[in-house]
């Protein structure tokens, strides 16, 4: 928090070196501001969400950037940066130039092509898709340390990724809650065009409405994605005719909402998310942020399982994560103890994985789940 966040919003004052000077101004005056551990600001006007950012300042009264809680302050200041760039007033995303490098990279192409390319039964190809999801989730332009890792069974800490296909093979309405565009969106993408093939499948990317960490899409991500796969042609065009058409047919729908980028965790999700959850035949979760969202940017206790902490969603869920934090849940005690004596770091740096899937008890498809249902967890 006092050295690579800082260092993210000073680099989006050089990415973007015509801003005007009040507003380079303002920004390191926040980089500054958290560099010194001062009092978080008070949400102020612009934004959608000065209702639910100013609630969870009243639950946290004198949080400071260094002494707050964690999954609180890291979002806070990605709220503080859009208002500092002036994204509700100009509608301009200060993290464009960097999300462009990485839609231009061949990286992004390759896995795409690769992943496209797998082979095998239905649930075969859904579970490679899942094994692509999982590790394109490294590519993440807030946290770079594991981008160009290569992918090792080994750093597979938990899979779950045949029992998530077999849930996928057949399932009639589909949330995903996505994580960053670029690498990882394109073949999120790739494995929301396979769930399609069902004509059955109804998806819903859930995406954010404001910039945060860097790289998380928002839906001109997708649009701008969708663009690129357009001009690329080849197998990445088809794929891009065959996402737009779903689109243009009812049955791919994108819900941005101010919800993904707040302080809040998932079981206190507004009223209209928790229903559209709820009702799901399953939920894909990815990226480690989201993973946080779900368990509570916990360490859950040793013998706990992914239920324990997943399981008030009312519908099975499968979280698709790379750790880059602390928060754990349902990984044997000799696994974690086997790992911090070969290198303490596996918690945090990208390179493990898990794929996680939770089967609550109550699994009805019409089940009517609300925010009294949530907030009771």
């Amino acid at each position: 928090m006092q050295v690579r966040v800082p260092q993210i919003v000073r680099d989006t004052i050089a990415r973007n070196p015509d801003y005007p000077s009040a507003t380079k101004d303002a920004l390191d005056g926040l980089a500054a501001g958290i560099e010194g551990d001062e009092p978080l600001p008070v949400p102020q006007a612009p934004g959608i969400d000065v209702p639910a950012w100013s609630a969870a300042t009243a639950a946290h009264p004198g949080a400071t950037w260094l002494g707050a809680e964690w999954f609180y302050a890291e979002l806070a200041v990605y709220r503080e940066l859009a208002v500092c760039a002036r994204f509700w007033e100009t509608d301009r995303d200060p993290f464009a130039p960097a999300k462009e490098e990485e839609l231009a990279s061949e990286r992004l192409w390759d896995r795409l092509s690769a992943a496209l390319a797998a082979g095998g039964s239905r649930q075969q190809r859904l579970a490679s898709l899942l094994d692509a999801c999982l590790w394109g989730n490294r590519v993440d332009l807030s946290y770079t340390v594991a981008a160009g890792l290569e992918r090792r069974d080994e750093d597979l800490l938990v899979d779950d990724r045949a029992a998530a296909a077999a849930r996928l093979d057949g399932a009639t309405r589909i949330e995903v809650i996505a994580d960053n565009t670029g690498t990882e969106l394109a073949l999120d993408l790739a494995l929301v065009d396979s769930v399609l093939e069902d004509a059955r499948a109804r998806v819903t990317l859930h995406v954010k409405s404001q910039p945060v960490f860097v790289s998380d899409a928002l839906a001109r991500d997708v649009w701008h994605l969708l663009a690129a796969m357009h001009e690329r042609g080849g197998d990445a065009g088809s794929l891009e005719g065959r996402l737009r058409a779903a689109f243009e047919g009812g049955r791919l729908r994108l819900a941005p909402d101010p919800f993904w980028s707040g302080p809040s965790f998932l079981w206190d999700a507004p009223a209209h998310i928790a229903r559209a959850l709820g009702q799901a035949s399953v939920i894909v979760v990815k990226g480690d942020a989201n993973y946080r969202r779900v368990i509570g940017d916990a360490v859950w206790p040793a013998g706990s399982v992914f239920r324990d902490a997943a399981g008030y969603l009312g519908a099975p869920v499968a979280c698709v994560r790379t750790l880059k934090s602390d928060a754990r849940v349902g990984l044997p005690p000799d696994l974690e103890r086997s790992l911090d004596a070969a290198n303490p770091r596996w918690r945090i740096d990208g390179s493990r994985g898990v794929t996680q899937l939770c089967v609550p008890f109550d699994t009805h498809p019409t089940r009517d789940l609300s925010y009294s249902h949530f907030g009771g967890r």
